[in-house]
């Protein structure tokens, strides 16, 4: 008795043909009956799986700067090239504030991060504490500057996915910040596409993305902030996510 195999169905689905209609002209052309339901429904959830569809906001802005965990007040600093869990959990609650109360991703699938370049500004700092100097009977009190080079993205793009419509919808009347309350990012359109051309279409979605897993390519990207667990993760590079104009 012959069985199609989830190769068999991700092979049909690539081509583009109706997995049901394959599946029965395999059978009868095979001269074999349909294996039992739960082979069905197993072989049906694998071709659902590849058809998943996406509904992503485009946001774009002028400028962008992702602190890396681990810089704390360096003379020279560039910005990460992605989101990690913390930064898409509180993204997703500006945009959802129904969720502040509930901890972790809710609504957000995925997201893709480009640029154009990365260009260096300097930026005007004071120290945490305070010295205090003796002149006479009093103490004078001050906060020493200095002055810091970040690397800031220039004209950013973000792309979001969300599996429902309405969130999307929700998410594409609103604006965002990477990261810095300065760094606002503006939707530009929302469009349906589904999960294997958002990961793997290099001309739509070109860009970084980090995957909220952890495996043998995963590393270390920070400490979450409420609950201080670590956060692993691994970069999904698509396409050319440094476009420079």
């Amino acid at each position: 008795m012959y069985f199609l195999s989830q190769c068999d169905v991700k092979q049909v689905n690539l081509k583009g043909y109706d997995p049901i209609q394959t599946y029965s002209k395999v059978v009868i052309d095979r001269g074999c009956s349909f294996p039992p339901e739960p082979k069905i429904d197993a072989i049906m959830t694998k071709v659902n799986s590849h058809r998943m569809k996406y509904y992503t906001v485009k946001y774009v802005g002028p400028f962008g700067f992702i602190k890396p965990w681990t810089a704390v007040r360096d003379s020279e600093t560039f910005s990460q090239q992605f989101l990690t869990p913390s930064i898409v959990e509180g993204i997703e609650k500006k945009l959802f504030p129904e969720l502040l109360l509930k901890p972790g991703i809710h609504k957000i699938t995925g997201h893709r991060l480009s640029y154009e370049q990365v260009t260096a500004q300097q930026e005007v700092i004071q120290t945490r504490g305070w010295n205090s100097t003796r002149k006479g009977k009093k103490y004078i009190f001050d906060r020493p500057r200095g002055v810091l080079v970040r690397g800031v993205l220039l004209n950013p793009i973000l792309h979001l996915a969300f599996k429902d419509m309405v969130d999307a919808e929700v998410a594409g009347r609103q604006h965002i910040c990477l990261c810095r309350n300065e760094d606002i990012l503006y939707p530009v359109n929302v469009f349906e596409t589904d999960h294997v051309t958002f990961e793997e279409n290099a001309d739509l979605f070109s860009g970084f993305e980090l995957v909220f897993e952890k495996n043998e390519k995963s590393f270390l990207v920070g400490y979450h902030r409420y609950t201080q667990d670590p956060m692993y993760g691994w970069v999904r590079v698509v396409g050319q996510p440094v476009n420079a104009k």
